[in-house]
């Protein structure tokens, strides 16, 4: 109304124009003002999408799920007051091509970046739900850790549609939680105080990291955004300040030291979600905000002993009734692929719901992008969800999930999941509604449906692109962080811990 007013004054003030462009000009005015309203509309529609994905949080590492040790008091709220997907699988068993998958909406027989190589970042033309969402108008930021594209390549983020990243680009860079440095879209940040040690120093990341993501928040309060965060505790070198309330939890445990630091990361991740939680309720935006929450890839088993043979922890092992999942991180069997997966956005989300619905990261991309009305690139391989979440229209249906990692692939259809461990094994065949455990292979009972699976994993599977580097020595240099721990300081930890 007041934008009419003032369109009626202005036409009010033009001095005796034509009797044939006075109504002229009255109509662009007026749709002039229709399609600011409209654009305003759209803008006010569109949620605000926070995707928090932790590094390496097991399914079952999380108190709601019958954790006896682990306290995620704030995480397991938002599975009860959202939705929990119960198989919402990664989109690979280690870190740097399930974050590929996610960005990109690709499988792994598609994607850009399918190891842990490090030297693979992604196309210079490449679309990721950045770029996506900010050509809808989102603000888009990142923070943790990044890990498809090391400084001086194709597969930076402030090049792939972020408009800031702040954190750590190179994943062996995120193994140490004192570094001597950041990086903020391709710059370094030095950090007071550190020497290298991974263990301990003057400036823990992660304090930093979620300050930063707090602060993203703030600044686009007023307009959609999308915030990124891949938080990188419990995975890396473990280290955490001694006064850390977290820590203080698990101080005097009968742990060794890094299970206790592992422990207390968890808990430090679970705290930083309820406070984002919390600043969203404070500035009035959340119930305009989609939180997603999901590990990034199966737990590993660390710590593990005669007492405990899949770990201290058990990430994948059931703990009300003692089922695994077979494997963890680095496989592609359940326990490298099933993650936490939780959905909330109050007033749209069911809450206290359970979903079954059978998908994977792929998926996040055109899910965000139907949410924020933009856009999805044709080479996608993910099926949105929105249905699945919002309980409106019919849920579209994969008809196979597809893996493969060195010489591992799997395929998912319905119930039946194909595995291989490498190119000179047979294929086995799993029915995972009667064995999640993957111990029975059922190939030879149903020739008919390997065979498809078979064919659909041909089908899935073509040679992978390159990305490029531009400056290899600054490529490297963030990989080659640890290369001299006389001079930087690091120490060894309780259980060696690779990529």
């Amino acid at each position: 109304m007041i934008q009419n007013s003032q369109m009626k004054n202005e036409h009010t003030m033009t001095r005796n124009p034509p009797s044939r462009v006075r109504p002229l000009k009255a109509a662009i005015s007026m749709l002039a003002v229709m399609l600011m309203g409209a654009a305003s509309l759209r803008a006010a529609d569109k949620p605000n999408i926070i995707y928090f994905i932790i590094d390496e949080l097991g399914y079952y590492e999380l108190s709601g799920m019958g954790h006896p040790e682990l306290r995620t008091p704030n995480i397991d709220r938002l599975a009860t007051e959202g939705t929990r997907f119960t198989q919402f699988l990664a989109g690979s068993s280690v870190c740097a091509p399930t974050r590929c998958s996610v960005l990109t909406g690709k499988h792994t027989g598609h994607c850009t970046v399918r190891g842990n190589g490090g030297a693979d970042p992604l196309l210079a033309n490449e679309e990721t739900i950045g770029s996506v969402l900010k050509r809808a108008g989102y603000a888009t930021g990142g923070f943790g850790k990044w890990g498809v594209g090391a400084r001086g390549t194709s597969g930076v983020p402030e090049k792939r549609g972020f408009d800031v990243f702040f954190g750590y680009y190179d994943q062996v860079h995120a193994h140490t939680y004192f570094p001597r440095y950041l990086v903020r879209n391709s710059e370094e940040v030095p950090l007071a105080g550190n020497t290298g040690n991974p263990a301990e120093g003057q400036t823990f990341s992660q304090y930093r990291i979620f300050e930063e993501s707090k602060q993203f928040i703030r600044e686009n309060k007023d307009r959609p955004f999308f915030a990124y965060l891949a938080w990188t505790p419990p995975h890396g070198n473990w280290g955490i300040p001694q006064d850390d309330p977290s820590y203080l939890l698990y101080k005097d445990k009968p742990w060794t030291r890094d299970a206790k630091i592992y422990a207390a990361m968890v808990n430090l991740v679970d705290r930083e979600v309820g406070e984002i939680r919390d600043l969203l309720k404070e500035l009035g935006i959340a119930d305009k905000t989609l939180i997603v929450f999901t590990g990034d890839n199966g737990g590993a088993p660390y710590f593990a002993s005669k007492q405990h043979p899949r770990g201290i922890f058990g990430p994948n092992v059931n703990p009300k009734n003692g089922v695994e999942f077979r494997g963890g991180k680095r496989d592609l069997c359940e326990g490298g692929l099933r993650v936490p997966a939780i959905a909330w956005w109050p007033g749209h989300v069911q809450s206290g719901r359970v979903s079954s619905h059978l998908g994977y990261f792929p998926d996040l991309l055109p899910t965000f992008a139907e949410l924020a009305g933009a856009s999805t690139p044709k080479d996608i391989d993910g099926i949105s969800i929105v249905p699945e979440l919002t309980g409106k229209g019919e849920q579209p249906q994969h008809r196979y999930l597809y893996w493969e990692m060195g010489k591992q692939a799997a395929v998912r259809m319905g119930d039946w999941k194909a595995y291989r461990k490498d190119d000179k094994s047979p294929w086995a065949l799993y029915d995972l509604a009667r064995d999640i455990s993957e111990t029975k292979d059922v190939a030879a009972q149903n020739p008919e449906v390997l065979a498809k699976l078979k064919d659909f994993a041909k089908e899935a599977h073509q040679p992978p692109a390159k990305g490029e580097i531009y400056d290899r020595a600054l490529a490297q240099k963030d990989r080659n962080y640890f290369e001299q721990p006389e001079k930087t300081g690091a120490k060894g930890n309780d259980q060696k811990e690779t990529e």
